[in-house]
C-alpha cells in the first residue's frame, strides 16, 4: 500500500512541529519546503535520525524547490511572518498574502490533486488567497483555526473543573480572531451540559479567554507565537483527511448561504474526509449566537476587502 505524502510549507516553530507530528505518527511520508532550503533540509535530516530512537519510519526531505512535494495528498501551509506582541493578526495581512499566495501557486502546479489546510495568518482571509491562488475547488481549501481554539477552549474547561481534557467536548464557530464564537451551549463534559456545572459568569470569563487565547501565548513568548498547539491542530485534520475518517471538526470553510453568508470563510463545523470538506454540518443558533457570528463573519469580510483593494 503506497503511504501518503504530506508537504509542510514553511520550516519554522509550527511547520517543523508539524512534521514532526506527522513523521512520529507514521501519518505520512513529509516533504518540508522553506525558502531557506538548507534550513529545511537540516530540519527533515534531523527529524529522520529521531525515528530509530522512537521507533517511526517515514521518509523525510526538504528544501527550497516545491518539485520535491510533487504528488502530495495534503499541504499544510504555515509560512507567513509570525505575530509578535502589540501586533494583532491582520497586521499581518498584506506581507502573508503575498507569501501564501506564492506557495499556493507552486503547491498546485505539482500536487493538483491536494487538499490545502491553511494555518497563516490572518488565517480566514489568507484562506482566500489560497483559493483564488490555487484554483481548487473550495472543499480542498481548509483553515486550521476551529480545532485550535477549540482546544483552547476545551483546556480552560477542564481546568476549571478539575476533570480530564478527553472528557470536554466543545468547538468554536466565526473568524480566527477577537470576534470568534465559542459556543458554550453547545459544550459537553462527560456528556453533562457545560451550564449545569459552571454559573454563567465563569463561562464568559473562559469565553473570553478563548477568544484571546493565541495573544495571550504571544505576550509570554514575547518573541513568538504558539506552535505546538497550532501544528496539532492541522495535523488532526490532516489524518481526517488521509484516513477518510469523516471526523466533524471546526475548520474555516468556504460558505456559500450556509448561517447566512455567502463567499466568506469563516469558522463552522465540517466532515473531514478523503474529498477535503465533504459535508457542512448544521446547527441552530439562537439570536444571541447568529448575531455574535454575523460580526465575526463581517470583521473577516473586512479583511477581505483589504485584500480585492490591494491586488
Amino acid at each position: 500500500m503506497k503511504r501518503a505524502k504530506v508537504t509542510v510549507v514553511g520550516g519554522g516553530f509550527v511547520g517543523s512541529t508539524a512534521a514532526h507530528w506527522i513523521a512520529s505518527k507514521e501519518l505520512a511520508d513529509v516533504c518540508l519546503i522553506d525558502l531557506n532550503g538548507e534550513m529545511a533540509q537540516g530540519k527533515a535530516l534531523d527529524l529522520a535520525q529521531s525515528g530509530p530512537v522512537e521507533g517511526f519510519d517515514a521518509q523525510l526531505t526538504g528544501g527550497s524547490n516545491y518539485e520535491a512535494s510533487a504528488g502530495s495528498d495534503v499541504v499544510i501551509i504555515t509560512a507567513g511572518l509570525p505575530r509578535k506582541p502589540g501586533m494583532s493578526r491582520d497586521d499581518l495581512l498584506i506581507t502573508n498574502s503575498k507569501i501564501v499566495r506564492e506557495c499556493a501557486s507552486n503547491v498546485a502546479k505539482h500536487s493538483p490533486n491536494a487538499v490545502l489546510i491553511i494555518v497563516s495568518n490572518p488565517l480566514d482571509a489568507m484562506c482566500h488567497v489560497a483559493l483564488e491562488a490555487s484554483g481548487f475547488p473550495k472543499n480542498r481549501v481548509i483553515g486550521m483555526a476551529g480545532v485550535l481554539d477549540g482546544a483552547r477552549f476545551r483546556t480552560f474547561i477542564a481546568e476549571a473543573l478539575q476533570v480530564s481534557v478527553e472528557d470536554v467536548q466543545a468547538f468554536v464557530f466565526g473568524g480566527h480572531g477577537d470576534t470568534m464564537v465559542p459556543m458554550p451551549r453547545y459544550v459537553t463534559v462527560g456528556g453533562v451540559p457545560l451550564p449545569q456545572l459552571l454559573p454563567k459568569e465563569k463561562i464568559d470569563a473562559l469565553v473570553k479567554r478563548t477568544a484571546s487565547g493565541g495573544a495571550e501565548i504571544v505576550g509570554l513568548l514575547k518573541t513568538g507565537s504558539a506552535y505546538y498547539a497550532p501544528s496539532a491542530s492541522a495535523v488532526q485534520m490532516a489524518e481526517a483527511i488521509i484516513k477518510d475518517k469523516k471526523r466533524v471538526l471546526p475548520c474555516a470553510c468556504f460558505l456559500d448561504g450556509e448561517f447566512g453568508v455567502k463567499g466568506l470563510f469563516v469558522g463552522v463545523l465540517a466532515k473531514l474526509g478523503s474529498k477535503g470538506i465533504e459535508q457542512i454540518m448544521p446547527l441552530e443558533l439562537n439570536a444571541d449566537e447568529q448575531a455574535a457570528f454575523k460580526k465575526s463573519a463581517s470583521a473577516v469580510q473586512e479583511l477581505v476587502d483589504v485584500l480585492n483593494k490591494n491586488k
